[in-house]
């Protein structure tokens, strides 16, 4: 009953991604957003507190604040705070880099604030192939400042990829030696994940392993990434639910509103809080949302006896890799995307486009860190 209720959508968004700024001091090669260089165009500190006034008017609960990496963002405290005292609580993403010992001493005084450090392998032979050299000690240097600080039970958010599905005992044993929660999730082929995704999603035996451990560790967060694995059988805990334009929305850094994080595409822009009406008139008016909130059919999967369970799975998958809206997640687990996914030609899948990249591309067959890549050339 709850999942049909949420269908039609929400006054206001249950969970609001806000991504501060484009720029960003590492060049992952999964990054959804492309991030790399600062739009100039990105919201002024004035026009973003605007936006939080409206948040607190709508009574969002709380805004998941990412990027790029927000802490490069020189008033990125200022709006931090305005959010907090105005009583939108924030989870913000960041890669730890910026975040030493001051800077988390002065975050675990604050209130309804929670703290994300992106962590994609388990060593760092595994997290700097995807986040670049150094990446694995400078999230462990973070973890390490949040808890000589005693912010408290801080995430660790992971990626799964098919090179790091192997360490989930070792994630959580991370987790456990700095008092943090896990939090796992799903690899879109959006920004530059496109061009990684077909090398770096789990097999199918991953994904049944994962599914597994998962069951055997329901207080894992996961964020409804991997509602699509439960056509294995038991439903995993959750919504279940592809909530885009219905319960979860994105600003990016400019301002535009896409009813997905992973959807950074402009056939899934609603408008912009800079249009007349705001954010607000966006999430409550917009032809997208709405149309998003109509019954959908299930498609290609009505007949499917899983379709209750993993609802078609990823909006996002489905789209950055060719396939039909209607039709079956890229990964699903039963392979009726399998065929579908072969037929798809060269250059028929939606170009992310360039995003905010530094001028350096991916090496798929080695994955090399982001410094030694070679220039980039436009597809």
């Amino acid at each position: 009953m709850l999942v049909d209720q949420l269908k039609t959508g929400l006054d206001a968004p249950i969970c609001l991604t806000w991504e501060l700024t484009y720029a960003c001091n590492l060049a992952c090669v999964h990054c959804l957003s492309s991030s790399g260089r600062r739009d100039p165009d990105e919201l002024s500190t004035a026009e973003a507190k605007a936006v939080i006034d409206e948040l607190q008017a709508m009574q969002v609960f709380y805004i998941n604040i990412g990027g790029g990496e927000p802490m490069v963002r020189p008033d990125f405290f200022e709006l931090l705070e305005y959010a907090i005292d105005h009583r939108v609580g924030v989870k913000f993403s960041t890669n730890g880099t910026k975040l030493d010992a001051e800077k988390a001493v002065r975050l675990a005084a604050m209130d309804y604030l929670d703290v994300q450090i992106s962590l994609d392998g388990a060593t760092a032979e595994i997290n700097d192939k995807v986040r670049g050299e150094g990446s694995h000690a400078a999230s462990i240097r973070a973890m390490e400042n949040l808890a000589a600080a005693n912010f408290g039970p801080f995430k660790i958010s992971v990626v799964i990829t098919r090179d790091n599905v192997t360490q989930l005992d070792a994630f959580q044993a991370i987790a456990d030696t700095y008092g943090a929660e896990l939090r796992l999730t799903r690899l879109r082929p959006s920004g530059r994940g496109a061009d990684t995704w077909h090398e770096l999603h789990p097999t199918n035996d991953q994904q049944r392993l994962l599914y597994n451990w998962l069951l055997d560790h329901p207080r894992t967060l996961t964020g409804d990434s991997f509602f699509h694995l439960s056509a294995f059988g038991e439903a995993l805990p959750g919504l279940n639910l592809c909530g885009a334009g219905r319960v979860v929305c994105l600003i990016d850094p400019v301002g535009d509103v896409y009813a997905c994080p992973f959807v950074l595409h402009d056939e899934f822009r609603a408008g912009n809080v800079r249009d007349v009406g705001g954010f607000t008139n966006v999430w409550r008016s917009s032809d997208l949302f709405t149309s998003l909130r109509e019954p959908q059919s299930p498609g290609a999967c009505g007949s499917c006896g899983s379709y209750d369970s993993c609802q078609g799975g990823c909006m996002a998958a489905k789209f950055f890799t060719g396939l039909p809206l209607d039709g079956p997640d890229p990964e699903c687990v039963l392979g009726n995307a399998d065929d579908a996914l072969a037929s798809v030609g060269s250059g028929s899948a939606p170009n992310p486009g360039p995003g905010h990249s530094k001028p350096v591309a991916v090496t798929l067959s080695s994955r090399p860190t982001p410094r030694s890549l070679p220039a980039l050339t436009p597809r």
